[in-house]
Parts: C-alpha cells; structure tokens; sequence
C-alpha cells in the first residue's frame, strides 16, 4: 500500500526516496494505537475546524511540536479525540505513523516533533489500570496497544467464557498479541 509523506512515498512501512530504501526509526517498533481506531472515530478527509491549539476550552501546552501537533492531528478529528490515550514515546510513534498509513500529510520533521511533543505532554505514566473484566476494547486497544480486532476478541471471549482469572486466561483468547499482553501486565487488574 502506498502512502505519502510530503515528497517521499511509504510502501508497508518502507521508506522510498527517489533511488534508495530504508526502514524508518519510526517503523521499528509499531506498539501504538491508530488514534482514530483506540476512540472508534471514523477517519475522513474532511479538516477540522477546531480554533488554532485550542481543546475544547483547553490549549495544548507550549513547546516544539505543538503548532505541528495542531495541523497534524485534526486533519481528520478533533485533537482532544488525538490526546486523549496516553502513550509512550514508541507508542506515539505507532500512533503516528498508522495515521499516515491512513491518508495524514506530513513530512518526516514534523512527524518527528509531533511524537517528541506528544510523548513529553500526554505519557504513558498517565495511564490507569486496566480492569480487565470490566475493560471496553478500547481501553485494552489505548492500554496495551492492540488492534481493534484484538480488543474486540477478547471482550468476545470474555462474553462466552466468563471472567478472566489470571494473565494465563487472557492470553487463550485467540489471534491477540500476547508479547504485547505480557509487556504491559502490571497494568491489568483481575477482579
């Protein structure tokens, strides 16, 4: 599938400028969570009207990024809808860049603040436990950065099977991504 990045072009992931082809630092590790999917928007090419940095009554704070922040993030919804998961820095990255898989205009410059930005103002660390018998699929989709359709298997799972006991039961739930269940454990809470 291809994409395009300002004047380069990004095929899977791949980074094509003219005559060579790298991966870039941002394709890596892709932990996060396509904004739009975590909050169940549906992306469209339509620009917010959103006043310039404001939020719903709030602005975003100041620091490099912030305008970029701004200009990326509504291209397609609201910013509040942008930072409302809390991610960590490789998170916001995979945020990032799935949303450029998904049509956003950028350069890789403003790619890059927009994750510096959004990873030193909206951070993980601001992430509440996850009650796993209790969690919508978006709280496992922002909180442990799952697909969507992982998210929904296991609230599918957890319909049919009853509460979750332990990590151990969670992680029978077919086709999710366990390494990423086990990474982040010590957010889950079984009751």
């Amino acid at each position: 599938m291809l994409h395009q990045i300002g004047s380069t072009k990004v095929n899977d992931g791949k980074i094509n400028d003219g005559n060579r082809s790298r991966y870039p630092a941002l394709s890596v590790l892709v932990v996060g969570v396509f904004i739009s999917l975590c909050l169940g928007v549906v992306m469209s090419p339509a620009v917010s009207t959103a006043s310039p940095l404001a939020l719903q009554g709030r602005t975003l704070p100041e620091g490099p990024g912030r305008t970029e922040t701004q200009k990326l993030c509504t291209q397609c919804h609201d910013l509040d809808k942008a930072i409302a998961p809390r991610q960590d820095k490789v998170g916001w990255a995979g945020t990032v860049e799935k949303m450029v898989a998904f049509g956003m205009t950028a350069s890789e410059s403003e790619v890059a603040l927009v994750v510096e930005f959004l990873a030193r103002h909206y951070p993980a660390d601001d992430v509440p436990p996850i009650r796993v018998n209790q969690a919508a699929a978006i709280d496992f989709e922002s909180g442990l950065g799952l697909r969507r359709s992982q998210a929904l298997a296991i609230i599918r799972y957890r319909e049919a099977n009853g509460p979750f006991k332990s990590i151990d039961d969670l992680k029978k739930v077919p086709g999710i991504d366990t390494a990423r269940v086990e990474a982040k454990k010590d957010r889950l809470i079984f009751e």
